[in-house]
């Protein structure tokens, strides 16, 4: 790396960003903050940090008093060699998903046929079994499952080859090191206490090295969901804070080392409740901007994902009530929002909206909910009809069925946001079968399967 791109990450990685998240009412106070520090009655300005209060509810009467309070996460769940890449500068304005077949995943397609099974019920069953048909994305969430990516590709290559029809992979590269900073059910192998830079390198590489061998199958790469969302609002947190630098420079160095011609990235970028807030958008452009501009180039980056794993819907006339305050109540609306600014910031504006489980809305306590949301179901279809030149495609990159996390107080990964009222219980550890979610999933899906 020259001298000029190390003095420029060096700065970058000194230079992030602390704006706080808004919850559901809006901004009350903060450095820098010049609006109104009072709330409405039945809700407290409460402290997040120094850069931020938010009202919450909570109280009979108006107050104008900061006061220090926990934050509810808002993050998401699912579930070696080196190889060189070839350069070809910045990504074509193409669709990844015009004129491909999106590849099936096996592993997903077992589940739901084991699912099928204990159901009893022949009409759901059938319905049932119809999402095994439905594209779904591939979480590398740890090193070891790697080598199936290699799998995958010669499947997918063996059915391009006997049909004559393009193939498009779908994964999400998830494994940084400290993973999911400001939650516990989806911490990952890796820290960065423990020599997890390099291990996370390796286990880029390890990928890169799989996609280069079948250069005539599309990948479509989402990566590392929750990570820059988290360096825009939970710096207070200090494992976010301490885990920043490495975010930053692990997402780099997958954008180049995943530079081949067949790979589109999006990265990923929370959903409109995270960073949809008016004192988001901007800090997170401008994030995702420099970000690029450290990088040396756009490379295979196509632009964000947003929505993964959560339950906000594409569209919307009738806003759900916990969007309070808050005009990016749809996925569509915060992606018209960020199109711009991203543009601004010198970073491709296209999207890719999760909407696996956003077939039933106003059923969150809080917005910041996000675990196993009792009466869910799945959502719209995967399609490139999505009605919006900014959004390529509507995807389910969540594999419906696989829970967000336990339940279980006394696991390690147990986070309280699993144990809401508005969280299905008991549930299993994130990313296991979650067999009576999945069937909920199934009869509440909108459009109906």
């Amino acid at each position: 790396m020259k001298n000029s791109a190390l003095a420029a990450l060096a700065a970058f990685l000194v230079s992030t960003p602390v704006v706080i998240a808004v919850p559901v009412y809006g901004q009350c106070g903060g450095i820098g903050y010049t609006g109104s520090t009072v709330c409405d009655a039945g809700s407290t300005c409460t402290y997040s940090n120094d850069w931020y209060s938010q009202c919450l509810p909570g109280s009979s009467n108006p107050t104008t008093t900061p006061r220090p309070t926990s934050t509810t996460s808002t993050s998401t769940r699912p579930t070696s060699g080196t190889t060189t890449t070839t350069s070809t500068g910045p990504i074509s304005t193409d669709n990844p998903y015009v004129g491909y077949d999106v590849y099936l995943s096996p592993y997903y397609a077992a589940e739901v046929a084991a699912a099928v099974k204990n159901i009893k019920d022949a009409t759901i069953a059938a319905k049932a079994a119809s999402v095994a048909k439905i594209p779904t994305f591939t979480w590398y969430d740890i090193a070891a499952k790697v080598p199936d990516l290699g799998v995958d590709l010669a499947n997918a290559k063996s059915i391009q080859t006997s049909t004559g029809k393009k193939q498009l992979v779908q994964i999400v590269v998830y494994d940084l090191p400290d993973r999911d900073c400001h939650a516990k059910a989806s911490n990952g192998e890796y820290s960065i206490a423990n020599g997890g830079e390099a291990k996370y390198r390796a286990y880029i590489d390890a990928i890169a090295a799989q996609i280069s061998k079948y250069p005539d199958i599309r990948i479509v790469a989402v990566v590392e969901p929750d990570s820059l969302a988290n360096l825009v609002t939970n710096l207070s947190d200090p494992k976010c804070a301490n885990a920043a630098n490495v975010y930053k420079s692990s997402t780099i160095y997958a954008i180049q080392k995943l530079n081949q011609s067949n790979v589109y990235l999006y990265l990923d970028a929370g959903h409109g409740g995270w960073l949809g807030w008016d004192a988001n958008l901007a800090p997170a452009a401008q994030l995702f901007g420099q970000l690029l501009k450290t990088a040396g180039g756009t490379y295979r980056v196509r632009g964000l994902a947003t929505n993964v794993s959560n339950y906000n819907a594409l569209r919307t006339n009738t806003p759900d009530p916990i969007t309070q305050g808050n005009k990016c109540y749809s996925e569509e609306l915060y992606a018209n929002a960020l199109g711009p600014l991203l543009t601004q910031n010198g970073f491709p504006a296209h999207f890719i909206i999760d909407q696996g489980r956003s077939g039933v809305q106003n059923i969150r306590k809080e917005w910041g909910n996000w675990c196993n949301i009792l009466g869910a179901g799945f959502g719209i279809r995967p399609t490139t009809n999505t009605g919006n030149s900014l959004i390529d495609a509507i995807v389910w990159i969540k594999p419906g069925g696989e829970s967000d996390g336990t339940s279980d107080t006394s696991s390690p990964r147990y986070d309280s946001t699993c144990g809401l009222s508005d969280s299905t219980r008991p549930a299993p550890e994130a990313g296991t079968w979650f067999q009576a979610y999945f069937e909920t999933l199934v009869t509440k899906a909108n459009p109906a399967l």
